[in-house]
């Protein structure tokens, strides 16, 4: 298992590659975005597997639960991308234009989640480091 330094030392550089999206959706930057999207699904992928094998590794009830909601966010990630792949085919300005808003929607959707799972995650970094201390504390007086 990672350190934790490490896990949110990766998770500011992707932190970062979300920015760097951002940018080239504001640019328009068409081909930096397409090149962007499959970067992420091959990266999607790989956490997919990484999480399929910790989940297969680990046998607890915890572990089951954080399969669930992985499961269930991935799902519905997959939902919003195949509606997307499904607006790219359409041609009519004005189902593009409410397309561009469902998916502007989905985009701010998305990064809410994205926040509230990064409040989860740190306050499980702050719970753990308590835990520690706890623990230490606990070793030094015994």
């Amino acid at each position: 298992m990672k350190a934790l330094s490490e896990q949110l030392s990766e998770l500011s550089i992707r932190s970062k590659k979300t920015e760097d999206v951002i940018a080239a959706a504001e640019e328009k930057n068409r081909a930096k975005l397409e090149t962007q999207r499959a970067n992420l699904t091959t990266s999607i992928s790989a956490g997919t597997a990484k999480a399929t094998a910790r989940a297969s590794a680990a046998k607890d009830s915890a572990q089951a639960k954080w399969n669930d909601t992985r499961a269930s966010v991935d799902q519905r990630f997959a939902e919003l991308r195949a509606d997307a792949d499904h607006r790219h085919v359409e041609r009519d300005i004005a189902k593009a234009e409410r397309h561009a808003e469902k998916a502007e929607q989905d985009a701010v959707d998305a990064i809410d989640l994205a926040l509230y799972v990064l409040d989860q995650a740190e306050y499980a970094v702050v719970d753990a480091a308590i835990a520690r201390a706890d623990a230490d504390d606990l070793a030094a007086g015994n």
